[in-house]
């Protein structure tokens, strides 16, 4: 794979901090990316304004925001004080002419949005970012055809297209392949109530990853009084593979977004490659992000995990143990944990991930490259990663513009002196704070 940067990236080189020893922390992380996304979308179609308390304030997040306020909704942030977290006020509206929509490299957005603007009297040109034309639309768009949307996309199924709404949608029924990506469901099940039969999606193809997500779409849609059935179709199955969203009107509420545990996952991984102990503050005891299939692979990995009332603490044994896990349900994870497993003291095989093929960019490709490059043993597998810990040094470690891509480098960044990860500020895509928040965990307190 070509380690260089996209063309025309002039960006500096971050030096990822080395821990001097076992790294102590308490940390409050911001919202989840994901749930302030989908919290924006039910807002901006419901039956009257609402709020989203605590919103992750990032790239994908203010893209999310932007596309929706050109889709006719009014977006009035109320900043946080001592009295309580950040509010974003969210009144429904519809657009006064044609507008486009910026999608930039984010998943959400090019996949929650097409549903909506289906819904306005105008037309919705999108466009993004170069890798965004790389990634897997195609199916929604079909989707959205057969529920009576027109579309024009020259026949690519890729960004850039456009979404010519009539002012509503029938719905219906609609079958369409969801390996790729569990947003390609969710961006319909999101927009479904408006629709006048609603939606039943049904996916037909190989496994859904990221279950969790599709698990969570549905959730929120039924806090926000919507009724929604999922159904398995295959015999003997138990995974869901079929969703119905019955016609409604999305309630008016204040949305709470709950912090990001997928965000979690470097912070939890230090406390295992030094050996020390991290706190998580308010890490949620009840959700439908994943965060118990997380505190299961960092227990695996070699830590001890401990819920209280103050969070979610993580403590080092001093050992990192390769694993053999199936990571299609949180995908999310796979470029931490293979830093994890370089550092390893036994192989790990991670599979389940084909498809992070098609995200920011190859990141099985991506991986094997960075890590090989620092004297690593990263196999790339049609659907995952061997890797095989050898001894690591220094280097330049190259983002390709995927935030997970830097929080992978800053990890192998703890136990090797010497990496500097390219591009760095990519990962203000999810998570603005996370250099600061990292070298402050690293140096300790003053």
């Amino acid at each position: 794979m070509d380690r260089q940067q996209p063309p025309g990236d002039g960006s500096p080189r971050w030096p990822a901090p080395a821990a001097a020893g076992p790294v102590r922390a308490h940390l409050t992380l911001p919202g989840s990316k994901s749930m302030t996304n989908r919290a924006l979308v039910l807002a901006a179609l419901a039956g009257g304004p609402g709020a989203v308390t605590n919103p992750l304030r990032a790239r994908d997040t203010l893209l999310m925001a932007r596309a929706l306020t050109a889709l006719g909704a009014a977006i009035e942030e109320d900043g946080g004080s001592a009295a309580g977290p950040e509010r974003w006020l969210v009144s429904p509206g519809q657009p006064a002419g044609d507008v486009r929509v910026d999608v930039g490299n984010a998943g959400t957005v090019m996949r929650f949005v097409p549903p909506v603007a289906a819904l306005t009297a105008v037309t919705v040109g999108f466009h993004g970012d170069a890798r965004a034309s790389q990634r897997p639309v195609g199916p929604i768009l079909a989707a959205l055809r057969e529920l009576g949307a027109v579309i024009d996309d020259g026949g690519r199924g890729a960004i850039p297209f456009t979404v010519r709404g009539n002012g509503s949608l029938a719905g219906g029924v609609v079958t369409l392949d969801a390996s790729a990506s569990s947003q390609l469901v969710s961006g319909l099940l999101l927009a479904a109530p408006r629709y006048g039969k609603g939606v039943e999606v049904r996916h037909q193809g190989g496994r859904v990853p990221s279950a969790p997500h599709i698990a969570m779409t549905v959730q929120m849609l039924r806090d926000a009084g919507i009724e929604v059935e999922t159904a398995c179709r295959q015999p003997g199955g138990g995974v869901a593979d079929t969703w119905r969203v019955h016609p409604g009107m999305i309630g008016s509420r204040t949305q709470f977004v709950e912090p990001d545990v997928v965000n979690a996952v470097p912070f939890l991984a230090a406390a295992v490659v030094t050996g020390g102990s991290v706190t998580i503050r308010d890490w949620p005891r009840q959700t439908c992000q994943p965060a118990a299939q997380i505190v299961d692979l960092i227990t695996r990995v070699g830590a001890r995990c401990e819920t209280t009332a103050g969070g979610l603490t993580v403590t080092g044994t001093g050992t990192v143990h390769g694993i053999t896990a199936d990571l299609a349900d949180v995908p999310e994870l796979a470029s931490v944990l293979t830093a994890v497993a370089a550092l390893a003291d036994s192989p790990s095989r991670l599979t389940g991930i084909a498809h992070i093929r098609q995200q920011e960019t190859d990141r099985l490709a991506a991986l094997a490259t960075e890590i090989n490059a620092l004297g690593g043993g990263v196999t790339e597998l049609p659907d995952g990663l061997v890797v095989e810990p050898r001894p690591l040094h220094g280097g330049v470690f190259a983002s390709y513009d995927d935030h997970r891509l830097v929080m992978a480098a800053t990890v192998l960044g703890l136990a090797v002196p010497g990496i500097e990860v390219q591009n760095a500020a990519t990962v203000g895509k999810t998570f603005p704070e996370f250099p600061s928040l990292w070298s402050a965990m690293v140096e300790g307190p003053p």
